[in-house]
């Protein structure tokens, strides 16, 4: 059957003539079941919005292609923003069935331009093409274009309704001559460009129905858009569909479609997603692929520039391409449109080539109808694809982050080797990325480079092998030198990411590497390469895409992390060895002599009242060496702690010498002396009362003596100020009360010293009770804490709310019983006081001319040489704001204590009188 005539499918369908406007003709008034007013038929659907006729495309407003155009068409063609929010709001109900079509009509109700303008929004973009050739396309009457299609007629009735539409099954190539009929989906029979068809409500249509589409009802963009949103096919299967439909309804020879890939400048570029496919039975019309690519780069990355559509009547006439005769012959027609996002943002480009007429086969131009129809496609698919694409989006998040969490959790685990911490690193990537092969390339501390080649000191390599549908990897056993590390070695000069589709090799199809880099020095410490990528549906091999290698990147730095790991564990694990070999260098060098201790465990211990011990006024001044010792065994012997805590009297004497040797005697005040007047205090306190026996436990008796002992041992002549202001290792080792904190570790270090175990015969709970107490006590020595706990100390003696039972309360009674030991030396008879403050002094003095010389500042008053002159006025401060209100406070609490207070107080009115003698001395001088 040849093309009919326009005349005749002019009669056979309404008998109106192109152009005839409404009311006019003999069916002007005819209403539908041949009485009363015609009424708009209820239409379920979105299918009339991809009608060519209210495109937005169009630029013609007010008039069709052919004639006139009622109110209402040219209201759609010029509020394209309407119809496009509705079409998205509706996209859902062009899966409505067709029964739900009601065919009776309502009255048609006239709208008004201030109807229209509620409906307005922001205008979307409109495209405009380059020159194209003029369609002749006329519009049916009004009349006819708004029959209603009765839900009820069988299909002979409707089929007699139908035109002759390219959008059918295309014919063989021995009948491409004939038409056969199809669904009345568009309003215009593109065979006969001047004939009018009247488009119907479409009847219920078969899942088996050809696809069409052109306007109403196209079955791919009914079905795209009812499953667009859950599509769960890949982006190139559903391009390739629509380039497949497109070109079926345009008659093209080939199409292509190019997704648009922005770089890390967000600088746009086109990636190939459906390359030039042939389209229907064209195939014989064979292209040049040279041409292809030129063209096609030419064509789309025009149209990506101009974001228009691109027309060309042909291509071998147009200066802005240039193809040689022989593939300019195969080129005639291209039309290429923009592929725009709900937001108006151009997402990529699709391309047709050289259009065939159904009936002979012979290249024709695209007209703008083909333009209208493949724009109207694509913005379908370009909102599909928005939404397709962030479905893909969130799922790779998903399994990024999983791969990150798989990452994290090989990395908290503790690994002994480092071999394998690499590869369980390697066998997390390779899942996950699909890669056959894993190679971590570790470089050598020294790079060099050798006849231009990168030195490696050691090379991981996993193996990946699919057993259905789990994965197994296996590190790779025997010789690795055939790994080629070239690709490697150019990742860590360039120090970026190389992403290789093709190698050389042909074992090899893909390969990717990373560079692993230092967080902290930014230096590339290893190269993760992935080789040959796995295609999940088939057994081929792909190129890694852009989000392996994002994926690659951050799972870079956790290997790096790893890396880093490792050698920090290394470090420690060297550093832990050294301080282990140092512990034991100077347990050597701090424990007694075996003579020294032989001869103190030997020796007769003197009573207490023969070394003066029980006395507030003892002084070690004078006192032999040897007796400073037993004196301290004698503390211990009177307290009954030797017997009671089963200490070995041998382990004791030790110990006593031990920390006697870890007290520097090149200091002036904080050396063993203090140390053991400290310890004498306390002792003495102890014993004047009973009151302190029954308010403490043994245990506590037995830590408050090893802290006294050793709440200064191995101090270095300067306060925590001054460590901290020189950043000595002991600041960055505590942070606060360095000095306190290190007296504590020492003595700790000691405790557990072979020989020194004094509190072995304890039990473990016992043991860290002791210790916790230890390390309160010397910590409360601080004068800062002391400061900041004595005020609630002294509310609670003034109010007498002492409530010994109370952990806490005790707690604060042992740390201000440390602080008035140590700071008993100013109760001391006044020439021993006068003795210790020149000491003190000339140790303070000392430190503040290290700080005048380091500095350069002026010391703080007590600090400072120039102000030798003002000690006694200074002592007399001392004793006002830090020492008399502790003694003032204990000898409350304890009457026995109270000879503390009243040296004290004595020492207050000496130095009081000796500084008003200084200033009369001084005063006589200078007259």
């Amino acid at each position: 059957m040849t093309c009919p005539p326009r005349g005749q499918a002019v009669m056979e369908h309404g008998g109106a003539r192109a152009g005839s406007p409404p009311g006019s003709g003999a069916g002007a008034n005819m209403s539908l079941r041949g009485s009363g007013a015609r009424e708009p038929p209820v239409v379920r659907g979105t299918g009339w919005l991809f009608s060519p006729l209210w495109s937005p495309r169009s630029k013609r407003r007010g008039e069709n292609f052919g004639g006139e155009m009622s109110s209402d068409q040219a209201w759609l063609d010029d509020h394209s923003d309407f119809t496009r929010a509705y079409f998205s709001r509706r996209s859902s109900a062009v899966s409505v069935h067709p029964a739900d079509m009601s065919p009776r009509m309502s009255p048609r109700i006239p709208r008004s331009t201030s109807d229209h303008s509620k409906l307005l929004a922001v205008a979307p973009h409109r495209r405009t093409s380059l020159p194209v050739s003029c369609s002749h396309l006329d519009i049916s009457p009004q009349r006819d274009r708004l029959h209603p299609f009765c839900s009820n007629l069988s299909p002979p009735d409707w089929m007699d309704h139908l035109c002759h539409s390219p959008c059918a099954p295309r014919p063989s190539r021995s009948s491409r001559s004939c038409l056969s009929p199809c669904r009345p989906l568009s309003a215009i029979c593109p065979q006969s460009p001047d004939l009018l068809c009247t488009p119907k409500i479409l009847p219920p249509v078969s899942s088996k129905t050809p696809a069409c589409g052109r306007s109403e009802g196209c079955p791919w963009m009914a079905g795209l858009l009812g499953g667009g949103l859950t599509w769960m096919g890949s982006v190139a299967e559903l391009c390739q569909g629509a380039v497949d439909h497109v070109g079926e309804l345009l008659t093209a020879e080939k199409g292509s479609l190019s997704l648009v890939k922005k770089d890390c400048d967000e600088k746009s570029s086109l990636e190939e997603v459906v390359a030039l496919t042939p389209l229907g039975g064209w195939s014989e019309h064979s292209l040049h692929c040279q041409a292809h690519q030129e063209l096609l780069k030419g064509v789309m990355e025009c149209v990506l520039a101009r974001d228009a559509p691109m027309n060309l009547r042909n291509a071998s006439e147009d200066f802005r391409f240039n193809l040689d005769n022989n593939q300019s012959s195969n080129i005639k027609t291209v039309l290429s449109v923009p592929i725009k996002n709900h937001r108006g943002e151009v997402v990529g480009v699709v391309v047709m080539i050289n259009k065939r007429s159904i009936c002979d086969g012979s290249l024709s131009a695209f007209t703008s109808l083909d333009e209208k129809v493949l724009s109207n496609h694509m913005d379908v698919l370009g909102m599909v694809l928005d939404n397709i694409q962030l479905y893909e989006s969130s799922r790779q998040e998903a399994k990024r982050s999983h791969a990150l969490i798989k990452m994290a959790q090989v990395l908290s685990r503790e690994h002994h080797s480092f071999e394998v911490l690499l590869s369980k690193m390697a066998a997390t990537i390779m899942p996950f990325t699909c890669a056959q092969y894993c190679t971590i390339f570790i470089p050598a501390d020294q790079t060099s480079v050798i006849d231009n080649k990168v030195t490696f000191s050691r090379v991981i390599h996993l193996e990946c092998e699919e057993l259905g549908s789990t994965c197994q990897i296996y590190r790779r056993e025997g010789d690795i030198t055939d790994i080629d590390p070239s690709y490697a070695c150019q990742t860590l000069k360039t120090m970026k990411t190389l992403n290789m589709a093709k190698c050389s090799e042909e074992s090899i199809r893909s390969i990717i590497c990373c560079p692993v880099r230092n967080e902290r020095s930014e230096n590339v410490i290893a190269v993760c390469q992935l080789t040959n990528k796995q295609s999940k549906d088939s057994d081929d091999l792909e190129a890694f895409n852009r989000y392996d290698e994002c994926l690659l990147e951050d799972l870079a730095v956790y290997c790096g992390l790893a890396l880093q790991y490792s050698e920090a564990v290394h470090i420690t694990e060297v550093r832990r060895a050294s301080i282990k070999v140092t512990q034991e260098v100077l347990a050597y060098h701090i424990t007694a002599a075996e003579q020294e201790i032989q001869a103190l465990q030997e020796a007769a211990i003197p009573s207490a009242d023969s070394l003066n011990i029980l006395d507030f006024n003892f002084s070690d001044f004078g006192l032999p060496e040897d007796l400073t010792a037993q004196a301290t065994i004698r503390m211990f012997l009177d307290l009954n702690l030797v017997q009671e805590f089963s200490i070995d009297y041998k382990s004791l004497c030790q110990w006593v010498l031990t920390v006697r040797r870890g007290y520097r005697n090149n200091v002036p005040y904080h050396n063993w002396s203090h140390a053991l007047c400290t310890a004498q205090s306390m002792f003495a306190m102890l014993m004047a009362t009973d009151q302190l026996h029954n308010i403490f436990s043994r245990l506590e008796i037995l830590a408050l003596m090893i802290a006294t002992l050793n709440h200064d041992i191995d101090h270095r002549g300067v306060n925590n100020s001054y460590i901290e202001r020189t950043k000595q290792p002991l600041a960055q080792l505590y942070g606060h009360s360095s000095l306190e904190n290190h007296h504590y570790n020492l003595c700790l270090f000691i405790l557990s010293n072979t020989g020194s175990q004094i509190l072995s015969s304890l039990s473990s709970e016992d043991h860290r009770t002791v210790l916790h107490m230890v390390k309160r006590a010397i910590l409360a020595t601080d004068l800062n804490v002391y400061m900041q706990r004595r005020k609630e100390f002294f509310s609670l003696v003034e109010k007498n709310r002492m409530k010994w039972k109370c952990e806490k309360q005790r707690d604060l009674l042992r740390s201000m019983l440390m602080t008035a030991s140590d700071l008993s030396a100013i109760a001391k008879p006044w020439p021993e006081q006068k003795r210790i403050a020149n000491l003190v002094a000339m140790e303070f003095f000392a430190q503040g001319d290290k700080e005048r010389e380091e500095f350069k500042i002026r010391p703080i008053d007590i600090m400072n040489r120039e102000n030798s002159t003002r000690l006694p006025h200074m002592q007399v401060e001392y004793i006002d704001e830090i020492c008399y209100p502790l003694y003032k406070a204990v000898s409350q609490l304890f009457d026995a204590c109270s000879p503390l207070r009243d040296g004290c107080v004595k020492n207050r009115e000496n130095w009081l009188h000796f500084a008003e003698d200084t200033e009369e001395e001084e005063h006589g001088r200078n007259a």
